[in-house]
């Protein structure tokens, strides 16, 4: 299994509402674990995608119930600043190391390309650039805080 095929596990585990997944074959085994609540435990691998249906749904409305808290203040701003995602499942960090400067604060102008955060998934460190120019107007999450797939990361002015 190779690197993409694990990104797009971790976006899957994400997206099912799954708590936790493990898969064993010949020469590795790998684990993916969420931060979700469990709602439910299934253990038959076939069925799981059928059974765990009601899981995913009964996950979607707490999920959905944090969403429009997060969206109601942004969804004023919304028609005027760009929202930036976190690409992958992971935890968000502002910085390369505790004891270097921040990649971005609320106020900076951006160009596309600038790498805004680090994104830890699975020991791997990736770097997040913004793919528009404009200026922050709001970090969404704190630092060393864990992230979801498609999770607001930064409103960006783009004027």
């Amino acid at each position: 299994m190779d690197i993409k095929q694990i990104q797009d596990l971790i976006r899957f585990v994400a997206k099912s509402g799954v708590n936790e997944v493990s898969i064993e074959q010949q020469d590795f085994k790998i684990t993916i674990k969420t931060n979700q609540p469990q709602t439910a435990v299934v253990t038959l691998t076939p069925p799981a995608p059928t059974v765990e249906t009601p899981t995913t749904s009964a996950t979607v409305p707490s999920i959905t119930v944090t969403t429009p808290v997060v969206n109601a203040p942004a969804a004023e701003d919304t028609s005027k600043y760009i929202t930036i995602k976190s690409p992958m499942i992971g935890t968000f960090y502002r910085s390369s190391a505790p004891d270097k400067p921040l990649f971005v604060n609320v106020g900076d102008e951006i160009k596309a390309g600038k790498v805004l955060c680090i994104i830890e998934a699975m020991k791997l460190f990736n770097e997040i650039e913004s793919e528009v120019s404009g200026r922050i107007v709001k970090i969404l999450v704190d630092n060393a805080s864990p992230v979801e797939y498609d999770q607001p990361l930064f409103l960006v002015d783009p004027a």
